[in-house]
């Protein structure tokens, strides 16, 4: 049974949510909260395995929140619930610790599918939002030179991240470059290791606006 915690300052969206939710078999919603604050004083006696988080609340938004998650409660996973205007405060959550969003109009079965993802340990972002992510996020740069963790990487691993920025997933980044699966497996793990990076997610992230900003 995987156990939800649901988190939005919409009474009729929480509701709405937990009545879809409870329609399957596998799930319990066991605690929902109207903000950030409400849910980290619930999650120590709850114990969820998953929050399905809103971003934007009163109070404590869900950008702290997750934040305040990862650090204090690393075993729970929080997986956003956002709308397209809401890229800039998903970067953020992606960034701090969660493990994947969604459009909040994402249908029952997709949403059931990325609670089992997640719940699995798996990153997650939601259709129609991955070209979202890659696109270049404003950030200050402090030089235009590129980090010097990408010395490290081999030409073959350059080429890796070049087609995770793409948005290719291991079998096609195997067929592009004409290797095995397991061997882009090893790639990645070397390529996330070496940058510092938690997830083909951030090396996706990472990798896009580095190429772009030395074209």
């Amino acid at each position: 049974m995987i156990q939800i915690l649901l988190v939005d300052d919409q009474h009729l969206i929480r509701q709405g949510l937990k009545s879809m939710l409870e329609s399957n078999a596998e799930i319990q919603v066991i605690g929902e909260a109207e903000n950030g604050q409400r849910a980290l004083e619930q999650i120590p006696a709850l114990q969820p395995d998953i929050v399905l988080m809103d971003v934007r609340m009163p109070v404590m938004d869900g950008v702290a929140t997750t934040k305040a998650i990862a650090q204090q409660y690393p075993d729970v996973k929080v997986l956003v619930l956002t709308t397209f205007d809401d890229d800039e405060y998903v970067f953020q959550a992606m960034r701090v610790g969660a493990k994947g969003y969604l459009l909040k109009d994402t249908e029952p079965d997709e949403l059931m599918l990325a609670i089992r993802s997640v719940y699995k340990g798996q990153t997650l972002l939601g259709p129609g939002l991955f070209e979202k992510a890659l696109i270049p996020i404003p950030v200050p740069v402090p030089s235009v030179e590129p980090p010097p963790e990408l010395a490290q990487l081999t030409p073959r691993e350059l080429d890796v991240l070049r087609l995770i920025a793409s948005g290719a997933n291991n079998r096609e980044i195997a067929e592009s470059l004409f290797l095995s699966e397991n061997t882009v497996k090893n790639y990645v793990t070397n390529i996330l290791s070496r940058l510092s990076l938690r997830d083909r997610t951030q090396a996706a992230l990472f990798a896009h606006s580095l190429f772009s900003g030395l074209k």
